[in-house]
């Protein structure tokens, strides 16, 4: 089960006007299962997009980066799970294409205007016949109100749909944003989630769509780990649709720090969701690393701690085996620190403990403590570096024996 989150209930999430969603069950992968979704997108809307950085990266990716530098008028998001046609080489881009065909020719578009998307197993190609057939259904089931069945229709090895909404009053609007997200392992920044999708019915130029979109998920998507593990199908994607009369044209625009912070608040929320809902875990773990000389060593630091099976295991085991996060700071890859300015806390409930300071066990710490505040379902590591006035936060949870056997059996 994930830790302190649900679902939201399809009322909670908010109609995004230009955006229309629907699904399917094309059996993919697997039978009586929806598994293909589809966004049909008002002319006049603008989409950006932020993608993995796996070399290996996978078809649908190469295809959507391709068709974003064609132009931002895209129309068309389509969906698959299941199979993620990564490791496919010409044969899955083949499919990749072949769908944007089908989903143009359904929708009476172009193809460059289709973005496709998939997760699932890697190195199995993606059985396009059976997307192009279950489209007519996706396009049929078309609604504005579509957003729960699709965060359930994207879903793989997540135990629960993972979506967020928000309405704000921007001037003297209400602006709508929405999203959803899936993923639940081989989560790790480069970016940090299997798939995202977030719209606003906001106007936003294209060039400032593209830099919102990296500087929002490089703090959400881009801070959160699960098991250490880039996926070949990472994309967040960001979607704006104009329809509420706000429109800004550059970072100057009276309206733009709130439109900038509620998208950041939205991402962050998708992507905090998907750490809760890792793959076996049974606690989520702030981890933040403050006072470095920048924002590259904190975050070293943090993704040290936070990938580190060692000091993983022993938050799953509520173990105070804390010389397990000493060790990855000391491994980070700050050359020149100073362990003896360094302290670390650990907190739980609203209380906080310095565990180690001076190169050492800080006085007054007890394994009592420590063990105390690990049996939380949420805990917070925090560091001080002691070299500057820069901070950097990452999400992250334990690793559990549940995590060996859901990817042991991913493919049964």
């Amino acid at each position: 089960m994930p830790v302190n989150y649900a679902t939201p209930a399809a009322d909670q999430l908010h109609a995004v006007a230009g955006v229309r969603l629907g699904v399917a069950q094309a059996g993919i992968r697997k039978k009586d299962r929806y598994d293909l979704t589809l966004l049909a997108l008002d002319e006049g809307a603008r989409v950006a997009g932020v993608f993995t950085r796996n070399r290996f990266c996978a078809a649908p990716v190469t295809l959507c980066r391709e068709h974003l530098a064609q132009g931002s008028d895209i129309r068309a998001l389509v969906i698959n799970t299941g199979i993620a046609n990564a490791g496919t080489g010409a044969p899955g881009m083949q499919a990749a294409s072949a769908t944007c065909a089908a989903v143009a020719a359904s929708l009476g578009i172009e193809a460059r205007q289709v973005l496709p998307f998939s997760t699932g197993v890697i190195l199995e190609l993606l059985p396009a016949e059976r997307v192009i057939t279950g489209l007519p259904d996706c396009r049929n089931d078309l609604r504005a109100e579509g957003w729960h069945a699709a965060a359930h229709a994207i879903m793989t090895t997540d135990t629960v749909a993972k979506a967020a909404s928000r309405r704000v009053q921007i001037d003297d609007r209400t602006i709508t944003l929405t999203g959803i997200s899936k993923g639940a392992g081989m989560i790790r920044p480069n970016m940090a989630t299997m798939l995202g999708f977030l719209a606003t019915d906001a106007g936003i130029a294209p060039t400032l769509l593209q830099q919102l979109a990296k500087e929002a998920a490089d703090v959400s998507f881009n801070c959160i780990t699960v098991d250490g593990d880039t996926s070949t199908n990472d994309s967040f994607i960001l979607i704006a649709t104009g329809k509420s009369g706000l429109q800004i044209e550059d970072a100057g625009a009276a309206a733009w720090p709130a439109l900038k912070a509620a998208v950041i608040e939205v991402a962050q929320e998708l992507a905090q969701a998907i750490v809760r809902d890792g793959e076996g875990a049974t606690k989520f773990i702030t981890v933040t690393v403050e006072g470095g000389k920048d924002a590259e060593e904190c975050r070293k630091v943090a993704y040290a701690i936070g990938h580190s099976p060692l000091v993983k295991t022993a938050f799953f085991a509520s173990d105070p085996n804390l010389g397990r996060i000493q060790a990855a700071v000391g491994y980070a890859g700050i050359e020149d620190l100073d362990v003896a300015r360094t302290r670390i806390w650990l907190g739980s409930n609203g209380e906080e403990a310095l565990v180690s300071e001076n190169g050492g066990r800080a006085d007054g710490y007890t394994e009592d403590t420590g063990a105390r505040i690990m049996q939380a379902a949420e805990i917070t590591v925090r560091v001080h570096l002691g070299r500057g006035d820069t901070r950097t936060t990452v999400w992250t949870c334990d690793l559990s024996y549940d995590y060996v056997k859901i990817n042991a059996d991913y493919r049964s």
